[in-house]
């Protein structure tokens, strides 16, 4: 189970690094980093909507995911790194809760996709990123805590 929550760690702090590092890849072509950028945009692809208007940008290239996804990535990362591991008591009373945790860190991803929706006009990029941070820690947490 170490092992299993190792590789978890290290997967969403690759994943969360590659979305970043990808758009500058993007700007070396014919080199290998060109092949690296392909890769996580189409990684990308099978997650996201990619769409350019929604998503952060370096160097003038968006992001492989839009700013939500952005969020989200970021806070599971944050959380899989940074968020102490329990003792296996505390864990399972914790883990006990862990729907009524998803319905509340859910609610600001929810609103901002509600408001979306009903509107038809898109909340900023900095708040649709921010709305996803917490889903994407509490997620990251769980998963973590489980293996």
């Amino acid at each position: 189970m170490v092992l299993l929550r190792r590789a978890f760690v290290a997967a969403a702090a690759a994943w969360a690094a590659v979305i970043f590092l990808a758009p500058l890849a993007a700007h070396r072509p014919g080199s290998a980093a060109s092949g690296f950028a392909w890769a996580v945009y189409s990684v990308g692809h099978l997650v996201c909507h990619q769409l350019p208007e929604r998503s952060f940008a370096l160097l003038a290239t968006p992001l492989p995911v839009c700013a939500r996804c952005t969020g989200l990535y970021v806070g599971a990362a944050a959380a899989a790194l940074f968020v102490p591991a329990f003792d296996d008591a505390r864990r399972r009373r914790i883990l006990a809760g862990a729907r009524a945790l998803l319905v509340v860190v859910a609610i600001p991803t929810a609103v901002t996709l509600a408001y979306e929706w009903t509107t038809g006009v898109m909340p900023a990029n900095w708040m649709r990123a921010a709305a996803g941070v917490p889903l994407g820690a509490a997620i990251a947490w769980i998963i973590r805590e489980v293996n």
